[in-house]
Formats: structure tokens, C-alpha cells, sequence
């Protein structure tokens, strides 16, 4: 790809970025192709193939998924009424909500409140149509017990008031290919001086849970803590973290147990009777993991609560 088209690539992804935050922040809305088009300053035709492109989904696709995806976190983390759910994200009644989330995850929205994983309820083995498996009461309770093994052998954990971050962020969509994001920030942040600063340092925002998407679907965006003013320029856009208290594990630990390591720290919260609030968890790193003698992480994983 030569510089031209990665300016041009850059400049979409920037615009998709706007709509993303927007949907994200009005799932409750009538999100119409027309709407989210002229935010990303595109006409409703380009728009609707650049978005594709980018996200492999149609707006359409797009936003059904996240308010699924929304409905089931809900399900999972409150005790609000099923119809209040769908009412809230845009649902016109219980009935339409129900058929678009067993379609999308092969049980009825009480059926999934009831059996899956994340409580302790009798659980048959049911596979969705995004790939999650929900196995059985004895396997999962071995799971459980496993995880607040590996808690406990594994991580210093506390309840912290942690502080805004500034940050420069790029996005990536998908579990794959995470380090070329890393790369593009790093080298940003190189050309900018910015690494050598006391605060600087890398770390990942998730906006999606992977107990609720497909692997391939989880977006974050790949970030460095800066205090140094700067301006959003291509896929580099600023974001910040707002102050809060969080559950904050610290962990060294190999790339291979990251998800086992924020599985576990989510059973904790869980037996400890903390509520995740809204805020997007993240992860700070504090070394290169590449100069560790066992090539492994020091990193806080942090979930904010309420």
C-alpha cells in the first residue's frame, strides 16, 4: 500500500471511530443509515461499503449485534426486567427482542439470564450462533474453582481511586493481529518524543466482552498514557479514561494467560459482591515483555465499579 492510500485508509478509519463512539453512546436511539453517514462526512452509499470494509458487517448488522450484545451483559450483570432491557436499546416490544436474541444466540433471553456460565445454575451444554459454548454444572464449577486458584497463586488485587488518563489510541477490531496496532502506536509515538515521558505507558481499552461477542468482533483500542497535548491526526485519535474506582489486579504473567487471568479477576468481583459499572476495563502494561527473562507481562488489569 503505498503512503497515498494509507493516508486515505487512515482518514476512513478515523471517521468510522466517530461512529463507533456514537453508537456506542446511543443504542437507544434510531440509529439510521442517513444519521450515522453524516457523521462520518460520507454519503449513505460510501458510507455503507466503507463501513463494511472495515468492520466485515453492515451498519444494520452492526448496531443489532451491539444492542444484543448490550441486552446480554445486562442480563448477566443486573436485575433489570427483561422488557425494561429491550425498551431501553431500542426495542419496539418484548416480543421482537426475544426473537432477535435467541436468533442471534440460540436461547431465549431468560434462558440465557438463567443457564449461562457466569452463574452458579444447573447448565446444558448450548452452543450460539456467535461460537460461545455454555458447558456443563460439574465442568463449570471446576472452572470456577480453577480460576480463584489461579487468583490467588497469581495476582495482587485491590480497590484503587485511579485517576483520568490522557490517552492516543488506535483501534483494532478482532483478538488477531492486536500487535500491528501496538506497532503503529509505538511508532507514533517515536516520532513524537513521547515515549521517554514518566507517565508514558501502553495499555489496551476493551469495549466489547468476549463472554458476549465473537472473538473476531471484540474491538478495543490499542493506547499510551500521554500528558503531552497533541492532536488527533489518521488512525491516532484522543481518548480518555475518566477517574473512578476500579478493581486492579496486578499480574506477571505470558501472553498465552491473559484471558484466563481477566476471567478470573471477573470471579472475584463476583464472589466479593462488586458491581462492574459502566466504564470499559482495561489494561496498563509496566515492562516490555520481550526483555523479561520468561518473556511475560507486569500488567494491571483494571475494571471499574460502582
Amino acid at each position: 500500500m503505498n503512503i497515498s492510500n494509507q493516508k486515505i485508509e487512515s482518514d476512513y478509519k478515523s471517521r468510522i471511530n466517530r461512529v463507533f463512539q456514537f453508537i456506542d453512546e446511543n443504542l437507544d436511539s434510531d440509529l439510521s443509515l442517513q444519521q450515522l453517514s453524516e457523521i462520518a462526512f460520507f454519503s449513505s452509499y460510501h458510507f455503507h461499503r466503507i463501513f463494511k470494509f472495515i468492520t466485515n458487517e453492515t451498519v444494520n448488522e452492526y448496531v443489532t449485534r451491539k444492542r444484543l450484545e448490550k441486552a446480554a451483559s445486562a442480563l448477566l450483570h443486573s436485575h433489570t426486567p427483561i422488557t425494561d432491557i429491550a425498551l431501553s436499546l431500542g426495542f419496539k416490544d418484548n416480543s421482537s427482542f426475544t426473537r432477535a436474541f435467541k436468533k442471534f444466540y440460540g436461547v431465549s433471553p431468560s434462558l440465557f439470564k438463567k443457564e449461562h456460565p457466569n452463574r452458579f445454575s444447573k447448565i446444558r451444554q448450548v452452543q450460539s450462533k456467535n461460537g460461545q459454548v455454555y458447558p456443563d454444572y460439574e465442568k463449570y464449577i471446576c472452572t470456577i474453582t480453577n480460576l480463584k486458584n489461579w487468583i490467588d497463586m497469581n495476582a495482587t488485587i485491590e480497590i484503587k481511586e485511579t485517576p483520568t488518563l490522557q490517552l492516543a489510541g488506535v483501534t483494532h477490531i478482532g483478538i488477531q493481529g492486536v500487535e500491528h496496532a501496538f506497532e503503529k502506536i509505538i511508532k507514533w509515538a517515536n516520532s513524537k518524543s513521547l515515549l521517554n515521558h514518566p507517565e508514558a505507558k501502553l495499555g489496551r481499552v476493551f469495549y466489547d466482552s468476549i463472554k458476549v461477542t465473537a472473538p473476531d468482533k471484540v474491538r478495543m483500542s490499542i493506547f499510551l498514557i500521554t500528558n503531552t497535548p497533541f492532536e488527533a491526526e489518521g488512525e491516532i485519535q484522543k481518548l480518555t479514561i475518566h477517574k473512578g474506582t476500579c478493581i486492579v489486579g496486578r499480574f506477571e504473567i505470558a501472553p498465552d494467560e491473559f484471558e484466563k487471568s481477566w476471567t478470573g479477576l471477573f470471579v472475584w468481583m463476583n464472589e466479593n459482591g462488586y458491581k462492574k459499572s459502566q466504564e470499559n476495563p482495561y489494561e496498563i502494561y509496566h515492562n516490555d515483555f520481550r526483555q523479561h527473562p520468561e518473556n511475560k507481562f507486569i500488567v494491571d488489569l483494571c475494571i471499574p465499579i460502582k
